[in-house]
């Protein structure tokens, strides 16, 4: 069973909370709102997604390298890691 069975519920949570800030950035932006206003609202919705990014990266490495059952599990989900972390740092 994959880790983000396991945090479904605490991530749905998350991601609609992050989907809620968007709409805020979106109708900040149909409002004319302030550029400052918009930025703070950007800055607080990649906050939130980093969040969320580092928890399922935190329980990968944890359910698939740290906690992996043989070296082959171990060393895919290494190299699943090393994969994610070559896009994301992009």
């Amino acid at each position: 069973m994959s880790h983000t069975h396991g945090q479904k519920d605490k991530l749905i949570a998350r991601v609609r909370r992050i989907k809620g800030q968007m709409e805020g950035i979106e109708r900040a932006l149909e409002g004319d709102a302030a550029c400052a206003e918009v930025l703070r609202q950007l800055a607080s919705a990649r906050g939130a997604m980093n969040g969320l990014t580092t928890e399922v990266m935190l329980g990968h490495l944890q359910d698939h390298v740290v906690d992996a059952g043989t070296d082959a599990e171990r060393r895919t989900g290494g190299e699943e890691m090393m994969d994610i972390l070559r896009s994301y740092l992009k």
